[in-house]
């Protein structure tokens, strides 16, 4: 079936009889008009047949017509005393030739001839309408010829583009793309991708017709060396005897592939048979273009310093790995850690701790195991998936280490060491994902970092420190969503006053709760230590203290009548951030709520800790008429030195005195000497975790002047209080009963 370029191409003769009629109605006498291309091939006629002498006369005009630029044509007289008029059309801007028009007239019967001028003259509006339409659609012909191959080129360049399924990062993907299409559409019998420095190479042979094997090991030196100096393609369609590459039956068309800052850094080749045609400018320009675009696909999934892959391309090049039908049956992945590389870059400058790393992910890249993968996923951070058990990992990682030890930098007279520390976990088959197995090493890693550096960490279910650091690293990205998404929610637990004779108004301890992809509400105990693990802590305490206050604003008129007060977390972390205390401040002024409605509990150690700034803090809160609540307290080192000069107005006595109550002596009596201190400095005190009417009824007799628990009231979400809080304290203060023993909630 022929393609529309082609028909049309094949119609660019058609349809000229409305010139002919327009001629013989100019020229009554003529009995046939032919019309021939420059070639004297035949393009249109009114007549079927056509005689011998007429071809004969066109191929000799032709001749007289290049000889003669400014002529219109000539007269011919045919056997009979036939005139023939050959009137030369040409195209006025490069008065080349563009067709010759036959008018063959029937003979006069005076014998006598019209001379041409005098018949050109005549017919000349017709014949110039006939030229311009015949240069319009050589025009159009011309630039269909060059759309045709300009859409086969686009072709190539879009099934690059769209990557044929690839994934966005997958290297190995896109250029075999580039490669495969690069044969198909160019007629090779071979491309090839070359990057030395990388150890990549990649190559397509043409299933038809296939090069040499030999042909790319041949060449490729040579190609890698003219590369260095030529930034244009290298067409090589002729290759003399006495060549560097030799003897060679063989066409190369060589592109160098450069880096963002333009060096080159490998070679894009194709190869046609001798035989095969030509390679074209145009193609050379297309593969430059190809180029490019390979430069660019290997400039984002390789790391530039290390020539290692980055991280997506990474997760891509294992997930193939994994989805492979002959997959390893065991895989280990590997997190490496260069140990206090900041020293080094410091000390000796940033172009020494770049080398180090160069020179760390060259002997890595020596080393792999065949079927490894290895990359470069941070500043000084590496990973490496490899086929093998967690003991051939480990052995790996162990010859990685004591290797890395003897490798240095020079700078001037000193030597910069440097150490791995490196964390190795199991990538379960089939079902296993790599974030997992990842974030597991890297737990190992860092436990490894905690145990001494320069060593190497299996991840162990059973290592107790290594799964709190995985759950951490696990929960903290999820974390960091929820914040940024809003995805946190604020409950009241009721703190009971467990004599009413006195007075207390009534407290509620503001608790976090998140809320999970999936819905879910997830506990403090569950995010609180990646939180501070990772820093994330005065992000929190500013969400707690903003959400806080706007929900309590709009119910300030309920919340003054019922004198409840509210207890607001904050954490040791925030304590160490310069701008908190102004803002804690400006913001409970600002909130519109009596200030007695707020009490601000810190917990002792995080006191302790940050004893000054503290004391600065709890005395401006004081002054504003906040309550201050020390909380956890009993577990601190010689919290009892500190307490006289803190202005604290509550003590929270820690529920692990307060749990064993009932059958631990020490803690009885720890319990009634806190509630004796605090009653003779004018404090109140809370026990926590008063989990059962026993344990309650026993420290109302210890004199404790509140109590916090399952037993008291279990945390609601904040919302739900204030929608109807007289009618929720009178619930919260109704008698319970008995309820089974169980871990309270973590606190915020």
């Amino acid at each position: 079936m022929s393609t529309p370029a082609e028909n049309q191409l094949s119609n660019r003769w058609a349809s000229l009889e409305p010139y002919a009629q327009l001629v013989r109605s100019l020229m009554p006498r003529a009995a046939s008009i032919a019309v021939f291309d420059v070639h004297a091939t035949l393009r249109w006629s009114n007549e079927t047949a056509i005689w011998p002498e007429l071809v004969q006369a066109v191929e000799q005009t032709l001749a007289d017509a290049a000889g003669d630029a400014s002529a219109h044509g000539q007269l011919r007289v045919l056997e009979g005393d036939v005139p023939l008029y050959l009137c030369w059309l040409r195209d006025e801007s490069t008065h080349g030739l563009v067709a010759v028009v036959a008018i063959q007239c029937r003979a006069s019967n005076e014998g006598d001839q019209r001379s041409f001028s005098f018949v050109h003259a005549l017919i000349r509006p017709a014949l110039e309408c006939l030229r311009r339409e015949l240069i319009s659609r050589h025009s159009i012909d011309y630039l269909t010829e060059n759309l045709t191959a300009r859409d086969r080129d686009l072709e190539l360049v879009l099934a690059v583009s769209s990557r044929d399924g690839a994934r966005p990062g997958d290297d190995s993907s896109v250029l075999r793309v580039i490669l495969e299409n690069a044969v198909a559409h160019l007629g090779c019998a071979l491309a090839a991708v070359l990057v030395p420095e990388k150890s990549l190479v990649l190559f397509r042979m043409s299933q038809a017709d296939p090069a040499d094997g030999r042909l790319l090991a041949q060449t490729h030196r040579h190609l890698l060396s003219l590369a260095q100096v030529r930034r244009d393609p290298l067409i090589m369609n002729r290759l003399a005897q006495n060549s560097a590459f030799g003897t060679l039956p063989y066409k190369i068309l060589s592109c160098s592939l450069r880096n963002a800052a333009g060096r080159p850094i490998g070679i894009f080749a194709l190869y046609r048979h001798e035989v095969a045609a030509d390679f074209t400018d145009r193609e050379a320009r297309l593969v430059d273009v190809l180029t490019r675009k390979a430069s660019m696909i290997i400039e984002s999934s390789y790391d530039a310093m290390t020539g290692l892959l980055n991280r997506p391309a990474f997760e891509l090049r294992v997930g193939d790995m994994l989805a492979r039908k002959d997959r390893p049956k065991v895989l280990a992945v590997l997190y490496i850690d260069v140990d206090q590389l900041h020293l080094v870059n410091e000390n000796f400058g940033m172009h020494v701790g770049d080398l180090l790393l160069s020179m760390l992910a060259d002997m890595m890249r020596r080393r792999l195991p065949p079927g490894a993968v290895a990359a470069r996923i941070s500043g000084d951070r590496f990973a490496v998936a490899m086929p093998g058990s967690l003991e051939a990992a480990l052995e790996l990682a162990g010859s990685w280490c004591e290797s890395a030890t003897q490798l240095a930098a020079v700078q001037g007279d000193e030597r910069s060491r440097v150490s791995l520390s490196i964390g190795v976990a199991e990538l379960a088959q089939p079902d296993g994902e790599l974030t997992h197995a990842l974030a597991a090493a890297e737990s190992a890693c860092k436990a490894a970092k905690d145990r001494g550096r320069n060593r190497a960490e299996a991840y162990q279910a059973t290592d107790e420190s290594v799964v709190r650091r995985f759950t951490d690293i696990t929960i903290a990205a999820s974390l960091r969503a929820a914040v940024a998404e809003d995805r946190l929610r604020l409950d009241a637990q009721f703190i009971q006053p467990l004599d009413a004779a006195r007075g207390f108004p009534p407290h509620f301890e503001l608790l976090l709760r998140m809320i999970d992809d999936d819905g879910q509400t997830v506990g403090p105990d569950r995010f609180l230590s990646a939180a501070n693990r990772y820093q994330l802590m005065p992000t929190i305490d500013r969400w707690v203290i903003e959400h806080a206050l706007a929900q309590l604003r709009t119910h300030a008129a309920a919340i003054t009548a019922s004198q409840a007060v509210f207890a607001i977390n904050f954490s040791g972390q925030s304590l160490n951030d310069p701008e908190f205390a102004d803002e804690l401040v400006s913001r409970i002024e600002a909130s519109g709520l009596p200030p007695a409605s707020l009490c601000f509990e810190l917990t002792e150690s995080a006191t302790i800790a940050n004893l000054a700034r503290a004391e600065v803090l709890m005395r401006r809160l004081r002054k504003l008429g906040c309550g201050v609540a020390l909380d956890d307290f009993g577990t601190g080192l010689s919290s009892l030195a500190y307490l006289r000069q803190l202005p604290v107005s509550m003590l929270k006595i820690d529920g692990s005195f307060v749990r064993d109550i009932l059958r631990d002596v020490r803690s009885e009596s720890l319990v009634q000497a806190v509630a004796q201190l605090a009653r003779s400095m004018q404090m109140v005190t809370v026990a926590e975790y008063v989990e059962t009417d026993p344990i309650r009824e026993r420290i109302a007799a210890l004199g404790v002047d509140y109590g916090q628990g399952f037993s008291i009231g279990r945390p609601v979400p904040l919302t739900d209080v204030l929608a109807d809080l007289p009618a929720a304290l009178d619930r919260v203060s109704a008698p319970l009963p008995e309820v089974v023993a169980q871990p309270a909630p973590g606190l915020h």
